[in-house]
């Protein structure tokens, strides 16, 4: 079942200026998308009450998936 969520195409188009990935283009892309935005906003929502412990968790939330979208941009990432 893996081989199909992770079969070699891209999720992601390279954006046309600027460095990153632009918007997705397979439905991975999308599922990662809509996962990256839930997490951080489950994590905001937890943490409401600590600003300090918040913030932290909202940053490694939102810096840890980074990797993923280098990797499943089509051409990778460099600076157009």
């Amino acid at each position: 079942m893996l081989h199909l969520i992770f079969d070699g195409r891209p999720w992601f188009r390279p954006k046309n200026r600027g460095y990153g990935s632009g918007l997705p283009v397979a439905w991975q892309g999308w599922a990662l998308l809509a996962a990256h935005v839930a997490l951080i906003a489950g994590v905001s929502m937890l943490l409401q009450g600590r600003p300090a412990v918040m913030s932290i968790f909202v940053i490694l939330a939102a810096v840890a998936p980074l990797p993923l979208y280098r990797a499943k941009t089509e051409g990778g990432w460099r600076w157009r």
